[in-house]
């Protein structure tokens, strides 16, 4: 799997382009792990010391890190996260059963 990044008008913040869908509509802003229950993706980059915000959108993932660190750090630990959820298989976010409403 090769991911692109592209800068963002934040410095504190990378798009990261897998080239697959993200989501199949919309979007998902997650400020903290906490918040971040209902999509594995968005957990698993949350693990990642420095990462303060996670957003989902069709078909890309921005990614913002703590100011106090460089990207040259943390970059590469956040490809590999979303590469390995890529190989789990999991869903980006988990889909909602009706039946469970």
């Amino acid at each position: 799997m090769f991911i692109q990044t592209e800068d963002t008008p934040n410095p504190e913040t990378l798009k990261f382009i897998p080239g697959s869908f993200i989501l199949k509509t919309g979007t998902a802003d997650f400020s903290s792990k906490e918040f971040a229950s209902d999509s594995p993706l968005a957990s698993r980059l949350f693990d990642i010391d420095g990462v303060s915000r996670v957003f989902l959108a069709t078909d890309f993932i921005s990614v913002t890190k703590d100011p106090q660190l460089d990207w040259n750090n943390i970059k590469s630990l956040i490809l590999t996260g979303i590469m390995e959820h890529y190989s789990t298989g999991l869903p980006a976010i988990n889909e909602i059963d009706d039946k469970q409403l």
